[in-house]
């Protein structure tokens, strides 16, 4: 079925919903979004009433809604509600999820050279605690993961395959579901860190064929920051070592004994801000509202219009590749710091950010990069805001 783009009296109205839209450009979605005012409203309210009524008294007003965060989580995600964890953010829910898995000295890990810096702080801490053996997956000379080579790569002592969906550092997307059936096929467990692409584009776990998947709420879902949750499959959870327990993560406690809820929950802790939570909550239900299909396709529209106006403007070199592209887009400005471009677009207003070698680690470092302005688009960003930016690069 054909998707129904965003009309401009839509991206309009969008744009009213959204304070921030009115006082400066914002292309830095990939570090935190701005939230829509419901989502601002939400978490104030609650605060509010909680300084009014009492914090255990305002959860248990707003039970049913705390609640329906995870059911509005699941449909996003195409998951089962018991399938979902809330936790403060994606590295937690990552962390949750890379350090249950039974780690033993030979097991090797597959990822791809878009990974993550501080999955691969994780990996290093495994190789160097249990003796695991790390593979990393080159692209190609388009800048696509090799699937052939990643097959190749797995072998009876393969325990996981972790990838990163779409990378911090640049626009490029990695192909999570032919994965997905590379690693059913060999029966290999398999970690999608979806920080960057929950929001921006459709994910379905289901589809993905993953055991456990990531994700922020600050970034493209537009949620409050210090929100994120985790997806554990039903089949595996009892398989993962917990990392910590507490009277919200059991069923029952005895004296002598205690049983493990058996939902994603186990994988909480009974604290946490709940108007964060609910906070998340609306921001998902406004990405469902609008439709995630329709958001991805505005995205990439907007992204393909800066990176072609990027390309237009002398001096300026544009670092995304790949096939599949997405509201990321990364460039380099001849002889001037990533840092001080930057700056100089906060002087007009405009929001932008840096990627440094670290955050992407193989591939800058393949790439010979220090560092990129990273301008990340969302659907609320117009095409005059990116004349008005690509105006002041020529400026430059």
């Amino acid at each position: 079925m054909a998707i129904i783009p965003l009309s401009e009296q839509e991206i309009q109205q969008l744009r009213a919903e959204t304070k921030g839209t009115a006082e400066r450009i914002h292309f830095n979605n990939a570090g935190s979004s701005l939230p829509p005012d419901v989502v601002l409203d939400t978490v104030i309210n609650y605060l509010t009433e909680e300084a009014s009524y009492g914090g255990y008294e305002t959860e248990y007003k707003y039970n049913a809604e705390l609640n329906n965060t995870y059911a509005l989580i699941a449909r996003l995600i195409n998951a089962d509600v018991n399938e979902i964890a809330v936790v403060e953010n994606a590295s937690t829910a990552w962390w949750l999820a890379f350090n249950g898995i039974d780690f033993k000295a030979g097991d090797e890990i597959i990822t791809s050279e878009m990974e993550y810096v501080t999955n691969l702080i994780s990996f290093t801490h495994t190789k160097k605690t249990y003796g695991v053996k790390i593979k990393v997956i080159p692209n190609d000379e388009h800048g696509n993961l090799s699937l052939s080579e990643l097959e190749a790569a797995i072998s009876p002592q393969t325990k996981l395959i972790a990838i990163t969906h779409i990378a911090s550092s640049t626009g490029g997307v990695m192909p999570v579901v032919k994965i997905g059936k590379i690693a059913r096929k060999h029966g290999v467990l398999y970690l999608v860190d979806a920080c960057q692409s929950a929001g921006q584009v459709p994910v379905d776990v289901r589809e993905i064929d993953c055991d456990m998947l990531s994700v922020t709420g600050r970034k493209y879902l537009r949620a409050p920051r210090g929100t994120g949750f985790l997806y554990v499959r039903k089949t595996i959870q009892g398989k993962l070592k917990l990392q910590f327990m507490d009277g919200f993560s059991t069923e029952w406690v005895t004296e002598t004994d205690y049983k493990i809820r058996d939902d994603a929950r186990r994988f909480e802790l009974y604290e946490k801000n709940r108007a964060l939570i609910l906070g998340l909550g609306k921001a998902v239900e406004y990405a469902l509202n609008i439709g995630v299909d329709r958001i991805w396709q505005r995205v990439q529209y907007l992204a393909n219009i800066l990176r072609n106006q990027l390309r237009s403007i002398e001096g300026i070199s544009v670092h995304d590749f790949g096939d599949e592209q997405c509201g990321i887009v990364t460039f380099t400005v001849n002889e001037i710091d990533s840092a001080v471009i930057k700056a100089k677009l906060a002087e007009k207003q405009i929001n932008v950010s840096v990627g440094l070698a670290k955050s992407t680690l193989f591939f800058m470092n393949k790439n010979h990069l220090s560092s990129v302005v990273r301008a990340s688009v969302h659907y609320y960003n117009t095409e005059k805001e990116i004349i008005i930016m690509c105006d002041v690069l020529r400026s430059l």
